[in-house]
């Protein structure tokens, strides 16, 4: 792509929107045309504006950038997307990676790397860092979680023993200990703590706090 690439920012936290603006306003080539701080605000932007890239922040207050991610699709099957989380959870960047999202990156890269990203996915590359790359093949190869596991390890997350969990789901108990066990050995844990560690760490269920 030449010129200048236009660039639509949508993140609630504003030192992390006031440090990519002080970022990007270095950038000849980089212009930031408009910022959102909800999900609902930035899709209306993106409609209106279409962006060359759009960053999009993956916790807003009011949706999640992956729940998000097939409207923009719709809108513009040639949408340039970026994904920018907090941590790097390998779950959510697979789903994110998958759903056809060229960049994921996050907040504490260095501005050197944002600029690197919002060019390479201007041009219609991918770009993910060293240090999310890294967390994906850490974890490469390992099952996917059915809906139901899934939902099971979201509960464990949330401190629910196994008779609380059967009742929940109206299954029984012994069911239950048999979608744990699986759990375990899919993400490589041995105990209910480890899993709800790990389950938070990778992004496995998403933990609203």
């Amino acid at each position: 792509m030449t010129g200048t690439v236009t660039l639509l920012l949508i993140e609630h936290q504003p030192l992390v929107r006031i440090g990519i603006g002080a970022i990007l306003a270095a950038e000849p080539d980089i212009e930031v045309i408009a910022e959102a701080v909800t999900a609902a605000e930035g899709f209306t932007l993106f409609t209106a504006l279409r962006p060359d890239v759009t960053i999009l922040s993956l916790h807003m207050p009011d949706s999640c950038a992956i729940d998000d991610l097939e409207d923009y699709f719709e809108k513009d099957p040639k949408a340039r997307l970026i994904v920018l989380a907090e941590r790097a959870g390998d779950a959510e960047i697979s789903k994110a990676l998958k759903r056809g999202v060229l960049g994921y990156i996050t907040q504490d890269l260095q501005p050197e790397e944002l600029v690197a990203a919002i060019r390479s996915v201007a041009g219609g590359r991918k770009y993910i860092p060293a240090n999310i790359a890294g967390v994906l093949s850490e974890n490469f190869g390992q099952d996917d979680l059915t809906p139901t596991e899934t939902n099971v390890l979201r509960m464990i997350v949330g401190g629910m023993s196994n008779k609380e969990i059967a009742f929940a789901l109206d299954i029984s108990e012994n069911t239950v200990k048999s979608h744990v066990q699986r759990i375990f050995g899919k993400i490589g844990v041995s105990d209910r703590t480890s899993a709800a560690t790990t389950a938070i760490r990778r992004g496995l269920v998403r933990v609203d706090l």
